[in-house]
């Protein structure tokens, strides 16, 4: 009795290495090349004996399989980088993309026969939907300026407004300025002159909140010292300044007391 041998068909030379790789169950970066040439050389006698026309694909696939198991016998080849050069390389790359191309082909099959399954319902839309023209017309908006060269137009002056720019003034804060009013700092002044019969100019100017309270309550000691107000000593030339009163005790008007008591008092506080 013969025995009688069913083969599968397979599309190409690398459709069958793949299902010689399945059936052995190895890895595919890792092909024993020796086992899977054999059984592909016995795959083509068998289709020679089922008297099937051996494509020459197929032939060419077998040569190039017996030109790598002859250089798997021979020592490996050197890259520029120092690594060994896998003479199996060229082939796991082919078979990775022709198992990638199959995988998407069945998935292509698979969503074209389920694709019976569905209905599309016709486009029914209003007349006013489907007759209605915009009032404007983008592509010829005034004369020969469209709407791309408008936007071109408006980056342009972008651009030239960001040139005005100064790069380090730019990045300056706000100055914001210091308002001091002059009269009632210098009622504070005066009262303080007269109430200290002698201070130290260092810690009046140090008492002051910001430099233009410092400004004017330096400018209003010199007109206490040109109107003879107060006396200023020093006993050495880097050596404090001492402020005297030549008025200590004098009574001031009402208005004048009634300031200097609130100054005081937000002093004190």
């Amino acid at each position: 009795m013969s025995l009688e041998v069913k083969l599968e068909a397979f599309e190409g030379p690398l459709d069958l290495l793949l299902h010689l790789i399945d059936k052995n169950k190895v890895e595919i970066y890792d092909i024993p090349i020796s086992t899977i040439t054999a059984q592909y050389l016995e795959y083509l006698n068998l289709m020679e004996k089922e008297d099937m026309d051996v494509t020459s694909e197929f032939l060419v696939m077998a040569a190039e399989l017996m030109d790598i198991k002859c250089k798997m016998l021979l020592p490996r080849e050197v890259n520029e980088e120092g690594e060994e050069e896998d003479p199996r390389a060229e082939l796991v790359e082919k078979l990775l993309e022709h198992k990638m191309f199959k995988y998407l082909s069945g998935e292509l099959a698979q969503r074209f026969d389920g694709g019976d399954m569905y209905f599309y319902r016709k486009q029914n839309l209003p007349s006013e939907v489907t007759t209605y023209e915009p009032p404007i017309d983008y592509a010829e908006l005034v004369g020969d300026n469209n709407l791309q060269k408008l936007n071109e137009i408006f980056q342009e002056l972008l651009r030239r407004q960001e040139d005005k720019i100064d790069p380090v003034r730019s990045t300056f804060g706000r100055i914001e300025r210091e308002s001091v009013d002059i009269d009632e700092k210098t009622l504070f002044i005066k009262a303080y002159v007269r109430k200290h019969k002698s201070f130290s100019f260092r810690k009046l100017l140090q008492e002051q909140a910001t430099k233009a309270e410092i400004i004017v309550a330096f400018l209003v000691i010199l007109e206490e010292i040109k109107l003879g107000e107060v006396t200023v000593t020093q006993d050495d030339t880097f050596a404090d300044i001492t402020i005297t009163s030549n008025k200590f005790g004098e009574e001031m008007d009402e208005e004048e007391a009634v300031k200097t008591a609130m100054e005081l008092e937000k002093e004190q506080s």
